[in-house]
């Protein structure tokens, strides 16, 4: 997301522990490698069409099948020259303006769709007026963070008709922002508690978020673990026991690769519900799950929004990622609770995680 803003024409400083962002004007000519990254490929389109010229797209093989048309459909409907089709590689033809206004788009495969346009819209000349038509939109709450994030730098959002989102145009104030956790990231080390019979602080944990994520407090208690909040942060501790659940995941979709992970080391049956849209993340994870699971000896069936997890007597071997950090994170968490696991390309989490493997290893003897 740096390189590419930083090829827009804006300079973003990641030398220190503090990043510094400056803005600057958008320009053509720029090509951006999106990666793996649902945000980049995402939330800079709308951003590049407001350049002066033509602003390249394109990312990794797998990147070039997740779902980008309503994004694209959208910004076509409002004047933006985008080609060739709807997928990776593409081009935003900017022509240094934007005039906005209303967009009707189906969000139902990715709340990304809804948050791209809404950070964009307050410098299109009308604004934008973001209406969803469809199934619900999944993870919903980082739709509420990306409101929050824009009302916290100015930006005047109503959002008070249910589906519907409008920015209006002005300028975005210039804040100094602490960034919380990432409190996704923290469910493998969470799980460690639970299933060590230790326990595990995740300092910093947030007494009050926005983040979706902060629902592990509400999932490991449920699945029998102990769960404080206090000022050291957030602890989990292992009880001698871990329930299964029956939970629909369809705000925190992120979660399901670790909690299905941590399901399929519990006495009793799961069922993880509402997540049918975690089919076009980096990999299909709900047939990534069901076949990595299944492979160690688990007892899973890929249902038409998620999975049932049946207690089974798992065994070591190896366990494949699909370049994907939350898969990875599913498999540290059977290899904390399985002697012989192998995770392969744990390197994956740096998506989301420098030095993950490393910290990870560093709880162990």
């Amino acid at each position: 997301m740096a390189t590419a803003l930083t090829a827009l024409g804006s300079d973003v400083d990641t030398a220190g522990e503090d990043w510094t962002v400056t803005p600057g004007a958008f320009r053509g000519g720029a090509s951006v490698d999106c990666g793996l990254a649902g945000t980049v490929m995402r939330f800079v389109p709308p951003v590049a069409a407001l350049s002066d010229g033509s602003v390249d797209f394109d990312g990794d093989p797998h990147a070039r099948t997740r779902p980008m048309g309503e994004v694209l459909a959208g910004l076509r409907s409002l004047g933006v020259d985008v080609s060739p089709g709807d997928t990776l590689p593409f081009t935003v033809r900017g022509a240094g303006s934007v005039k906005g206004g209303r967009v009707v788009i189906d969000a139902s495969a990715s709340s990304q769709f809804v948050s791209a346009l809404l950070l964009a819209g307050a410098s299109y000349d009308e604004g934008v007026d973001v209406l969803h038509d469809g199934k619900p939109v999944p993870s919903l709450p980082h739709i509420e963070m990306t409101v929050a994030c824009l009302r916290g730098r100015g930006v005047e959002v109503d959002d008070s008709e249910p589906n519907r989102w409008r920015v209006l145009p002005g300028p975005v104030g210039a804040r100094d922002v602490v960034i919380e956790p990432d409190l996704s990231n923290a469910a493998p080390f969470l799980m460690l508690g639970a299933l060590s019979g230790g326990s595990v602080t995740v300092a910093g944990w947030p007494r009050a978020t926005t983040q979706p994520g902060d629902v592990l407090r509400d999932l490991l208690a449920r699945m029998g673990a102990d769960v404080r909040l206090d000022d050291d942060g957030l602890t989990v501790a292992g009880t001698g026991t871990l329930r299964g659940i029956d939970v629909d995941l369809h705000d925190v979709g992120e979660l399901a690769p670790a909690v299905a992970a941590l399901c399929a080391l519990a006495d009793s049956p799961s069922v993880l519900r509402g997540i049918a849209h975690i089919r076009g993340h980096e990999t299909d994870r709900l047939a990534a799950l069901a076949a990595e699971l299944t492979a160690l000896g688990g007892d899973v069936t890929e249902t038409d929004d998620g999975l049932a997890i049946r207690p089974a007597r798992l065994h070591g071997g190896r366990f494949a990622t699909y370049a994907d950090h939350r898969m990875a994170h599913a498999g540290v968490v059977l290899g904390a609770g399985v002697e012989g696991v192998e995770v392969e390309d744990v390197a994956t989490t740096s998506k989301t995680f420098p030095g993950f493997a490393g910290v990870w290893a560093g709880l162990f003897g």
